[in-house]
C-alpha cells in the first residue's frame, strides 16, 4: 500500500511540475489557464491518494472543493479572455500591461 501512495504522489508531483512549467513558459492566456487546471488536478490527485491511503473520505471531499474552485476559475478566466480579446485583439499575456485603471 505504501508503494501506491508513493506512486500516486509522484504522479501528482509530476503533473504539478508540468503545470508550473506551462504556467511560466506560455504567453497565451488560454494555455496559462490550462496549466493552472493541470496544477489544480495534481493537488486533487494528491488529496485522493492520501485519502485512499488512510481510508478516509476527506480526500474526496477536498477534490470536490477543488473541482468547484476550478469551475469558478474557468468562468472568471474566460470572461477575462473575452475582454482581453475585445480590447486588445490578442491573447498575449504581455498585453495585460496596457490595462490601466
Amino acid at each position: 500500500m505504501a508503494s501506491v501512495l508513493s506512486e500516486g504522489l509522484a504522479v501528482s508531483a509530476l503533473l504539478f511540475a508540468i503545470g508550473l512549467v506551462g504556467l511560466l513558459a506560455r504567453r497565451n492566456v488560454i494555455m496559462v489557464l490550462v496549466a493552472i487546471e493541470i496544477m489544480l488536478n495534481a493537488a486533487g490527485l494528491a488529496f485522493i491518494v492520501a485519502g485512499a491511503r488512510w481510508g478516509q473520505a476527506d480526500g474526496q471531499i477536498m477534490f470536490i472543493l477543488i473541482l468547484a474552485l476550478a469551475a469558478a476559475e474557468v468562468s472568471v478566466g474566460l470572461a477575462l479572455v473575452l475582454q482581453m480579446d475585445r480590447r486588445h485583439a490578442t491573447l498575449d499575456v504581455d498585453a495585460l500591461s496596457d490595462l490601466k485603471g
